[in-house]
């Protein structure tokens, strides 16, 4: 999530992480204050994986792979949407965030405001916790559609094919500590096993689909 603050918030909007340069962006990461969070930090992963599949895919073209064409060409408005879809996750990390902590800043002097603080604070661990599920299970779908162009993939590229995946599993498992990290803050028993289920079967499955997909890349290369 964006760890950030209220004057930050009032002159700088989410949606200009993107805009930045990636020197800007790594200074803010790295500074004390305010910084992405987890959670952001693996939607940018993702994009960057997607970028990777994309660039691989175009590269795939020509008349030697022209009976791969469609699929390439349809791979790469896959990729594209991926990217615009891991700026709006980072973007709604960091406004579940921002949730958060104003349901941490309502009053509970009375047992009114405490039982409306609780029910704030319920409904932001849970946003918390499901925007980055719905990014692993994203980065995963990605992952396979990925891993069914190895056979097909221009091979002086195929190494970034690899990169790709790395990334991907990377996000995967970055909003799954994130997913974890608010899990403990969720009371409805129900819906924090429903969460924890399926992170900890995303997480698997992406790792297991990685190394894999790696080990096939490895063996184009030698």
């Amino acid at each position: 999530m964006q760890q950030t603050s209220a004057q930050t918030l009032e002159t700088k909007e989410p949606e200009e992480v993107f805009d930045q340069t990636i020197r800007e962006f790594l200074q803010t990461a790295a500074s004390s204050s305010p910084t992405p969070g987890g959670g952001s930090i693996a939607a940018l992963s993702a994009a960057l994986g997607a970028s990777m599949g994309s660039m691989v895919a175009n590269i795939t073209s020509g008349p030697k792979y022209e009976h791969v064409r469609e699929q390439m060409t349809e791979i790469v408005k896959l990729m594209q949407s991926a990217i615009s879809e891991s700026e709006s996750f980072l973007k709604k990390d960091m406004e579940s965030f921002d949730g958060y902590m104003a349901a941490l800043g309502l009053p509970k002097a009375t047992d009114e405001e405490k039982q409306v603080r609780s029910t704030a604070l319920q409904k932001a661990a849970v946003q918390a916790a499901s925007v980055p599920l719905h990014l692993m299970k994203r980065s995963y779908e990605i992952i396979s559609a990925l891993s069914e162009i190895t056979e097909q993939a221009n091979k002086n590229v195929i190494s970034d094919l690899g990169i790709a995946l790395i990334m991907l599993d990377a996000a995967v498992q970055s909003a799954w500590i994130t997913v974890e990290i608010n899990l403990g803050s969720i009371k409805d028993t129900s819906v924090r096993s429903s969460f924890q289920t399926t992170g900890a079967e995303l997480s698997s499955r992406s790792a297991e689909l990685k190394l894999e997909v790696l080990q096939k890349i490895k063996e184009k290369l030698v």
